[in-house]
């Protein structure tokens, strides 16, 4: 028996809803079967996906809390819940780039596959009415989204999430070419990571394919319309669920 009861609808995304509780300290998160690319324009079913990206994004945040990454998490329930600390999410998406792919190519004169070292880290204002845009300096001081020292923090803790899931991928075979993270404040004012991390939030290809499109394991097969996107996302998980703690049953 669930030690909760399942309130109001608070928010609804392209992937995900989020329900209140009857208790103050907990919000519910559902994984929807919804595929999405280029800001909602594509949109389509996917049987399953909801439930792969559940298991993977409690495998994942089981990981980091063993390392002592702080986030939302507490434990999963069912096939496609997870249950979390309620945050408040800084509109801010923190992109770290591994390998130049996707529109970093497009934006500016580097080649698909090569390595960015260190690895780049952008901030993109989180608004779809606005395309989310990347903030330059200026921008960030002017929307006052965060204090400079808050910035700090932020950034570092991506950054440590980058290198705890570079290894643990690294380890299973695959390589993390680049990844977008939320975070957010607990009601206690901790920084937490929040959100998701899933072949839906990263790029992840299979190192033992050198073909540039057979290697994709993430979301890119459902933007470029190579298929296989379910199959892809279950890879990924055979992977990883051999190499984290086994997601906690919520009680």
């Amino acid at each position: 028996m669930t030690a909760y009861n399942l309130g109001a609808l608070l928010y609804e995304g392209k992937a995900k809803r989020v329900f209140a509780t009857d208790q103050p300290d907990l919000v519910a998160v559902e994984y929807k079967d919804d595929a999405t690319a280029f800001n909602a324009l594509k949109k389509a079913q996917l049987a399953g996906k909801g439930q792969l990206n559940c298991r993977i994004s409690a495998l994942l945040f089981e990981h980091l809390a063993a390392r002592g990454i702080p986030t939302h998490y507490l434990g999963v329930e069912g096939s496609r819940w997870m249950l979390a600390r309620p945050v408040r999410v800084i509109p801010i998406e923190v992109v770290i780039r591994n390998v130049a792919a996707g529109s970093l190519c497009k934006q500016m004169p580097i080649a698909p596959g090569t390595p960015l070292e260190p690895p780049l880290l952008d901030l993109y204002y989180k608004d779809d009415g606005f395309g989310d845009p990347l903030l330059t300096e200026a921008r960030l001081e002017h929307l006052g989204l965060v204090t400079p020292d808050q910035r700090r923090q932020l950034e570092e803790l991506a950054r440590q999430v980058n290198r705890e899931l570079l290894a643990l991928f690294d380890s299973v075979g695959l390589q993390l070419v680049d990844f977008k993270i939320e975070l957010g404040h607990t009601a206690s004012g901790e920084l937490v990571v929040a959100d998701e991390i899933s072949p839906d939030t990263c790029r992840l290809w299979d190192r033992a394919v050198l073909d540039s499109q057979d290697r994709i394991l993430d979301k890119d097969r459902f933007r470029q319309d190579l298929g296989g996107v379910v199959e892809a996302y279950g890879e990924v998980l055979k992977r990883v669920q051999g190499a984290c703690p086994p997601p906690r049953v919520y009680r």
